[in-house]
């Protein structure tokens, strides 16, 4: 009997809307999700109403629930960072979990809400439209001041800090945005002090290790000792991946395991990377996603469910794909003894997980190589090498969790494909060749016109080109079509993999 969990996304695009249902298609967990219609675009919220009467219709006979609250609050992560909402409105609308759970006591409620961000650069794509003018200013105010408040500001950094300038209302606009933001994480952890909320995720999208989100953090893991909450609510780096974990986490519960996952690294010094966009060394993070998905690490293969490896270069993560691997990666690390060592474990019946997290915002076409070199490139319980380190952490944990229980099969062979495909071939190679071909038709890179227009059908043909020829034996097995590109921007792809 299919067990029924509720899922609430943290936006429509693929990588929140689409990967859960992928990952779990084909098992005995039945993911239902909220009509697209329901759930808004880019700067645009999602509807609360259309929300709300989903979560009541579907939670009263569920088994469980996974709950994005900035998509329950704001419409999603983008609107999250634009609203004008009022305190008021925002607890009336977070009542909601009380209401789903006093209507049925028994429903496993999982729940994530991020820390806002403060992107480092002056983009507003994502952000109000003043961050395009002032968003790095704003970002070192609140660096500045967040050293201030240890007492290690250097008098160096204290003239910088006076020297940035910002229109009063940005800013006022921003950090009141930031203070109704913060109280709405305080009433969520309330909700997990009064048993509503089961287990609760606090990710830090795009963190540094100071900040405004820094100091968010901070106040927010007072409370969580205060209310001794620490077992129950997680915070780490992450954003995109956490309904995929916590999804994960809900099928270890139905199932009543709890995975052993070995790390494998290529160096003696990669877990002590720091990722690009992250504020704590890769070894942390890792576990925290693993915890999060309802395992917990092993100390050795013998002792292990998976073996994940976590390919990172010795130094640093690039930032950017496609740029040279550099002596980190070259000289410092071993890739071909990671291999070995999955084809070892693999033969020993240990499911085998790559995390690739050599480059930001891409998969190694490096690593897809030793991949088909092992006779791995079908084999593989999971592999990831999409944006964050931590967003190809939660992906890969995911799938790999579910491989666990479920084994091979057409679904995860389907999400596999995917994968090399996006990761690898749009986000490693193809992205940066078409856009790159965009501005001669007026395009730009946030703008290609249409989700599904010209830019859009370029990068259908060179993904089939990168598919042939990397992938034939698979490109026999599979075709890719209907490429398309989310909030019409080249960041992102979707497109369906099927069976030829």
């Amino acid at each position: 009997m299919a067990r029924k969990i509720i899922y609430l996304p943290l936006d429509e695009r693929p990588c929140n809307y689409l990967f859960p249902r992928e990952i779990f298609a084909g098992t005995d967990i039945a993911v239902a999700a909220p009509p697209a219609a329901a759930m808004g675009k880019k700067k645009t919220p999602g509807d609360f109403q259309l929300i709300r009467e989903f979560l009541l219709n579907e939670c009263k006979d569920a088994y469980g629930a996974v709950i994005s609250v900035d998509t329950l609050l704001y419409g999603g992560i983008v609107p999250s960072r634009l609203h004008h909402l009022a305190l008021e409105e925002l607890i009336s609308r977070l009542s909601l979990l009380s209401e789903l759970k006093k209507r049925n006591p028994e429903l496993a409620l999982y729940a994530f809400q991020l820390i806002m961000r403060t992107p480092q650069e002056s983009i507003s794509e994502e952000e109000p439209e003043y961050y395009g003018e002032c968003g790095r200013e704003i970002f070192l105010r609140g660096y500045y001041r967040n050293k201030e408040r240890l007492g290690i500001i250097t008098d160096e950094e204290r003239q910088a800090a006076a020297a940035v300038k910002i229109k009063p209302e940005y800013i006022d606009d921003y950090l009141n945005r930031r203070r109704v933001n913060l109280a709405m994480n305080r009433a969520t952890l309330e909700l997990l002090a009064a048993g509503v909320i089961d287990f609760l995720v606090i990710p830090q999208d795009d963190a540094s290790e100071y900040g405004f989100p820094s100091m968010d953090q901070a106040e927010l893991r007072a409370v969580i000792a205060e209310k001794r909450l620490g077992p129950s609510v997680y915070l780490y780096p992450g954003a995109d991946e956490v309904g995929c974990v916590l999804l994960a986490r809900m099928l270890n519960k139905v199932k009543g395991g709890t995975p052993r996952v070995f790390l494998k690294y290529p160096s003696p010094s990669a877990p002590m990377v720091i990722p690009c966009l992250e504020d704590r060394p890769l070894d942390v993070t890792a576990k925290y996603h693993i915890a999060s998905a309802g395992g917990v690490s092993a100390s050795s293969l013998v002792d292990a469910d998976i073996a994940l490896l976590l390919l990172i270069g010795a130094d640093k993560m690039i930032p950017r794909p496609g740029a040279a691997p550099g002596r980190g990666v070259d000289v410092l690390s071993n890739l071909p003894e990671c291999f070995e060592f999955a084809r070892r474990a693999l033969a020993d019946g240990r499911p085998v997980a790559v995390a690739d997290l050599i480059h930001l915002n891409g998969g190694s076409p490096e690593v897809l190589s030793y991949i088909k070199r092992a006779g791995l490139t079908m084999k593989l319980a999971a592999y990831a090498g999409w944006n964050t380190a931590s967003n190809s952490l939660g992906t890969a944990i995911a799938q790999a969790i579910v491989y666990h229980y479920y084994g091979d099969r057409p679904e995860h062979r389907f999400f596999l494909v995917k994968r090399y495909i996006e990761d690898i071939g749009y986000c490693g190679v193809v992205r940066e060749k078409v856009a790159s071909e965009i501005i001669s038709r007026g395009l730009s890179y946030f703008n290609v016109g249409e989700e599904d227009g010209w830019a859009a059908r370029r990068v259908e043909e060179e993904l089939n080109k990168f598919f042939a020829d990397q992938l034939p034996e698979v490109f026999r097995e599979y075709r890719l079509e209907d490429a398309r590109l989310p909030w019409k921007r080249m960041f992102e792809v979707d497109f369906k993999v099927k069976e030829r």
